[in-house]
């Protein structure tokens, strides 16, 4: 299996920024990418700049899964639109995006997983969803697997997708339609003057822009922080493992609490925890424990807490918090974050998979990797200005859901960036609500 994350490859998108543009986007993740997306298709000179590589960290990392199911209700609007949008993708970009529509499954451990599964059918008839509750012998007939499930959550309208083929290939059509995207190319700083954003300073030099969209993933609060913007987002390392290709045992995605998987165009299966993650302690912990304390409340059972992450990380003790834009920044220390994968859960993932389906055996694994998920104390993105700092726009926080939902994400930034309303009610996804007053918990997403 060729190594899908972009780590070694050579730069496709190298051309020099220019001078200036209307509007500089910070990130090359599905994010940033859809959000220029929008803005280029309505006339706008967009300069998207990636430190690294179009999405090498968690838009490649992440499982691929293109859902409706679970989600917190105020993000429904806008996945069902990014649903859509996926669709459209596909076929404007006349390109194989791996984009199937083969149902995604929570199944049930035991009688609270199904309570919960009751709970938020509330939402799915508010939206008009198709997602059904099963019984233990309807998910048996669905996905027969060797492991007591007594039922189940199941929406077969949703996708699946390939993210290390999708995001890239998005991002070559968007270049071919008149967008500037350059790789190897960090922000620095934004260039501030009179109080609001003027452009940004790379490590190739300044664009002159009077709007910013920082769409950096788990390096975005670094970055805001060094302008006095503060956003209260930790990150989380999870590991993933592909298989060589298999036999089929469901064509869809599917998750309990231990295991999540999903099939693959190549034949193989992507395998990861179902509540599994590992948290490194770094000065953000101590600063954000306020924010987290009601998620912590909720659920920390799938944490397991971890010493300061390596160097070079963007809440590792020895990041500098402020640098000069005159010279070398973390971002360019940093490339691409690249965590170890967790190899003795990989084994437990291969050891769960085999348990569920003994026809198949132990699963070969070709490829484990590990991203940081980027996480908000409730569980749902940043979509909104910094109202501290006009010119500025922050798209960030997805929380490990961000690819499913990124080309709506993508369409409502555009709006916001051109002053145009957005056409779904944001309130949930304020910057503000962090400082302003409001009750801040996770919400009723699965």
């Amino acid at each position: 299996m060729t190594f899908p994350l972009g780590l070694h490859a050579a730069p496709r998108f190298g051309a020099r920024p220019p001078a200036a543009a209307d509007v500089v986007i910070i990130g090359g993740g599905i994010a940033g990418v859809m959000t220029a997306w929008f803005l280029a298709a309505r006339g706008c000179r967009v300069v998207l700049c990636e430190k690294g590589r179009i999405a090498a960290e968690q838009s490649s990392r992440n499982w691929g899964w293109v859902r409706k199911q679970g989600r917190d209700p105020a993000e429904l609007p806008i996945m069902i639109e990014a649903e859509a949008i996926w669709r459209r993708l596909a076929e404007e970009t006349g390109a194989d995006l791996g984009l199937r529509r083969t149902g995604v499954l929570y199944a049930a451990d035991g009688p609270g997983d199904m309570a919960d599964y009751e709970a938020w059918m509330v939402h799915a008839r508010a939206h008009g969803l198709d997602t059904r509750l099963l019984g233990a012998r309807e998910i048996a007939d669905l996905l027969p697997a060797q492991t007591g499930w007594v039922g189940g959550l199941w929406t077969a309208s949703d996708h699946r997708a390939e993210p290390w083929v999708a995001v890239p290939r998005i991002a070559e059509e968007l270049a071919a339609r008149g967008a500037t995207l350059v790789e190897q190319c960090a922000v620095r700083a934004l260039d501030i003057a009179g109080g609001r954003v003027a452009g940004v300073v790379t490590e190739a030099g300044r664009i002159a822009a009077d709007r910013v969209v920082l769409a950096g993933g788990a390096w975005s609060a670094l970055f805001a922080r060094a302008h006095g913007v503060a956003l209260p987002q930790l990150s989380v390392r999870a590991t993933v493992a592909a298989t060589a290709p298999l036999p089929e045992v469901f064509a869809g995605a599917a998750a309990d609490g231990t295991l999540a998987f999903r099939r693959r165009a190549d034949g193989g299966y992507t395998l990861a925890p179902g509540n599994f993650h590992e948290f490194f302690i770094g000065r953000d912990a101590f600063r954000n424990l306020r924010a987290f304390l009601p998620q912590i409340r909720k659920d920390i059972s799938g944490t397991r807490f971890l010493p300061a992450a390596p160097r070079g990380y963007p809440d590792a003790w020895t990041t500098p918090r402020r640098w000069s834009a005159e010279a070398e920044s973390p971002f360019e220390r940093m490339r691409v974050l690249n965590p170890r994968p967790n190899a003795a859960e990989v084994e437990r993932l291969r050891q769960r998979f085999a348990r569920a389906f003994p026809g198949i055996g132990l699963p070969p694994v070709a490829l484990a990797w590990a991203g940081m998920i980027d996480t908000m104390p409730d569980v749902v993105p940043v979509l909104d200005h910094a109202a501290a700092l006009p010119g500025l726009w922050i798209a960030t926080g997805f929380s490990g859901h961000g690819f499913g939902i990124g080309p709506g994400a993508g369409r409502v930034m555009a709006d916001l960036v051109e002053g145009r309303a957005p056409g779904h009610d944001l309130a949930r996804f304020r910057l503000g609500r962090f400082s302003d007053g409001s009750v801040i918990a996770p919400g009723p997403a699965l």
